[in-house]
């Protein structure tokens, strides 16, 4: 059986040059060191906010999306729900919240593009995203935020769009039978030293969000079976 690599993608936040060079890197790396292997890429969502183009990025993910040799998935994070929820009642306190964390810049990137708004079928992609992904070949679990190591895989979608908890970050206390032999994947706190954080022996959570958008780089973990996990850098 022909084996998948799995490539998962840390926050964006509107870095939309830097993710279509991320993508080609993906590609050349899977074709020059795995040509027969089938392609998988994961982004771990927060495409949006801060950044200069996150019209630019949910375009360029969609059109990825559209392509037959790779299979691509995509989660939804916390800046993705705060948009939702800005667009679902647009004279509540949402809508400033959400400007007030990177929506102006979404906004601009919107007007840059020619659109007084975003445009429904953005809206609808937005909506279908799932906040979670299990990969049970590898045993990968993919999340914007994290899980809650207690009560995973009941802890719902707050949990994985939103959780800073120090029960999350310290695999430690990690208690779950569930979770043993399990590598959660995800992003949403910046990494202080700009590189990934890989924390457990063995390994057991892997943060991805280097800090794209306040000038560490964009982030790419490979994974493929029975082999260390690869970072390519944008």
């Amino acid at each position: 059986m022909t084996q998948t690599i799995i490539a998962a993608i840390g926050d964006v936040h509107g870095e939309a040059q830097r993710l279509t060079q991320l993508h080609k890197l993906i590609f050349e790396r899977c074709s020059t060191e795995w040509p027969d292997a089938g392609v998988q890429i994961v982004h771990l969502g927060d495409y949006i906010d801060r950044g200069a183009d996150s019209y630019g990025v949910i375009e360029a993910v969609i059109a990825l999306e559209q392509l037959t040799d790779v299979d691509v998935v995509n989660l939804r994070g916390n800046h993705e729900q705060m948009m939702l929820d800005a667009i679902d009642d647009a004279h509540s306190t949402a809508r400033e919240t959400w400007l007030r964390h990177g929506g102006e810049e979404t906004m601009e990137s919107y007007q840059a593009a020619g659109l007084d708004s975003v445009p429904e079928a953005h809206i609808e992609w937005l909506r279908a995203l799932p906040t979670l992904h299990v990969d049970d070949v590898q045993n990968l679990i993919f999340v914007h935020a994290g899980i809650d190591p207690r009560a995973f895989p009941d802890d719902g979608e707050q949990i994985h769009m939103w959780t800073r908890s120090p029960r999350f970050f310290d695999t430690g206390r990690w208690r779950n039978e569930m979770l043993k032999g399990w590598r959660v994947v995800h992003g949403h706190t910046p990494t202080e030293a700009r590189v990934p954080d890989q924390v457990g022996d063995p390994i057991k959570r892997i943060n991805l969000d280097t800090g794209a958008v306040y000038g560490g780089p964009l982030t790419a973990a490979i994974f493929a079976q029975q082999q260390p996990t690869q970072f390519i850098y944008a």
